[in-house]
């Protein structure tokens, strides 16, 4: 297969999975806005946070939102728990990685707040343990994950189930999302 085939049918893959994701998952995307707009409006804040490209997706979404997506306007209060390196070293040297998010969520979070847990498998422990200690505290909660939830499902208030079983594809729609969020909550907190 060379490049120009790579192309063609990863762009194909890609719109195909794009299509699906508008068809199945507007609702699901209302109720997050919804959750968000009302968690923020409310004094909380959101807390963001998953693996490897997903955590790259924590990062960029919680600065979009701290900092600006469409124009200059009042901060929004996001933090992203996949970058205090002290912080994640210190967990993971200390009580394993699986704990990373969850001393985090059990330190940071307060009722008022929403976590929202990315996981393209759906599956990962530590995104897992963080929901359910999210849970504990009586967090709002919330999902970005492939077209398998697995473990977050029954964790997630709000789950964004993207439809395909490629990591690529999924994380392709995460992004995507997580700016439709973005541009939603500037919309419903009448930033823009």
């Amino acid at each position: 297969m060379g490049a120009h085939d790579i192309f063609h049918a990863a762009f194909d893959e890609h719109m195909k999975v794009a299509q699906e994701t508008a068809k199945k998952l507007e609702q699901d995307f209302a109720g997050l806005v919804a959750a968000c707009s009302e968690a923020v409006a409310g004094g909380g804040k959101l807390l963001f946070f998953g693996n490897g490209g997903s955590a790259a997706d924590a990062q960029h979404i919680a600065a979009e939102l701290s900092v600006r997506f469409i124009k200059d306007r009042p901060a929004i209060a996001a933090i992203a728990l996949t970058t205090d390196t002290s912080v994640l070293t210190a967990a993971a040297n200390d009580m394993g990685y699986e704990h990373v998010f969850e001393r985090q969520v059990e330190a940071l979070g307060r009722r008022g707040d929403l976590a929202i847990g990315i996981s393209t498998s759906g599956k990962s422990r530590n995104v897992v343990l963080a929901l359910e200690a999210a849970r504990r505290q009586g967090l709002v909660t919330a999902a970005f994950a492939g077209a398998d939830a697995n473990l977050m499902e029954g964790l997630a208030d709000h789950i964004l189930c993207v439809p395909s079983k490629t990591t690529a594809r999924i994380q392709e729609m995460h992004i995507v999302l997580g700016h439709m969020l973005c541009g939603a909550l500037e919309q419903q907190l009448g930033y823009v």
